[in-house]
């Protein structure tokens, strides 16, 4: 059973740009354009592409917070956008940029506000924050104003609130920006246990390719606002090591290279790197010229002359 259906959906903006002193001129960015998927209940699905493609702009759709320019959307048997108060108790997200925490807060006073809001039963709410608690070690933080928590522990202590209220689905978009090594291990060993335990259905944007190798067994690409690919992640590392041909198109028609062909040497067949030159012809040797000597017999030699 799906329980996110997405058919056809465009969404588009209209940006004003100043082009004279008075004047604005209007461009239209297309952010989503003719995107359809859909995501069976308990499935962790991947949804990862560059910055700009349009991966927060569907997880507002899917939320109710945007409207689509054209399409339509089901989640959990809900229209987003028209039915937005009723989806809300369906749903959790989690945006790794925000919190849906309060500020000056502690975490405790945080979730019993949630939990009106919500209306969640008294024993649901202690039971699944006692297990939030124990699973993401946040007993020391209770107590403590959000202000006041670093950006991992903050980080878990809004995965534990989108996740009070038992919903259906639960979108995460960029949860591990910003934590260490250790954060991001526990909260996947969390996430995983949890979609196990309880069947929620997750869709995750990230960077970090890892996060999706750990925990999803599909990954949806989308680049440009276009859905470019949707499978395993399997199909998408023999996707990226296809073989490709690059062709380049020249200004100028390529000149013949002028550098020497490599040849082989004579005696042992090796590639020499360079052509042989031709080698200087011998020189023989000849003893140098050494001046005359007098003999004793000469007419000028005597004992103390000098040669």
């Amino acid at each position: 059973m799906s329980v996110i259906e997405v058919r056809g959906v465009d969404r588009s903006f209209v940006v004003r740009r100043r082009s004279g002193r008075l004047r604005r001129a209007s461009t239209t960015v297309h952010a989503v354009r003719d995107l359809s998927f859909s995501v069976e209940a308990g499935e962790m699905v991947g949804y990862i592409g560059p910055n700009g493609a349009g991966k927060s702009t569907t997880i507002k759709m899917l939320t109710g917070i945007l409207v689509p320019s054209a399409g339509s959307l089901r989640v959990a048997g809900y229209t987003p956008y028209a039915e937005r108060a009723a989806l809300a108790q369906r749903i959790g997200v989690v945006f790794g940029q925000r919190t849906t925490l309060w500020w000056d807060l502690p975490l405790r006073d945080s979730y019993d506000l949630l939990r009106r809001i919500y209306r969640i039963p008294a024993d649901r709410y202690r039971e699944n924050l006692d297990t939030f608690t124990d699973l993401l070690g946040l007993g020391p933080l209770l107590d403590t104003p959000v202000r006041q928590l670093s950006l991992g522990q903050r980080m878990r202590g809004d995965i534990a609130a989108a996740l009070l209220h038992d919903p259906d689905v639960v979108y995460l978009d960029e949860p591990t920006i910003g934590l260490d090594v250790v954060s991001k291990s526990n909260l996947r060993d969390f996430l995983r246990e949890t979609n196990r335990e309880r069947g929620v259905t997750v869709l995750l944007t990230t960077h970090d390719l890892v996060d999706i190798e750990r925990l999803c067994s599909r990954v949806m690409v989308i680049d440009a606002g276009r859905l470019v690919f949707d499978g395993s992640l399997e199909g998408l590392h023999g996707l990226g090591e296809a073989r490709r041909t690059l062709v380049v198109d020249l200004v100028e028609p390529a000149r013949r290279s002028t550098y020497p062909t490599r040849r082989r040497c004579g005696s042992t067949g090796r590639d020499s790197g360079w052509p042989s030159l031709p080698r200087p012809a011998p020189r023989r040797w000849s003893p140098p010229s050494l001046p005359p000597t007098r003999s004793p017999t000469s007419p000028s030699w005597s004992p103390t002359s000098r040669t």
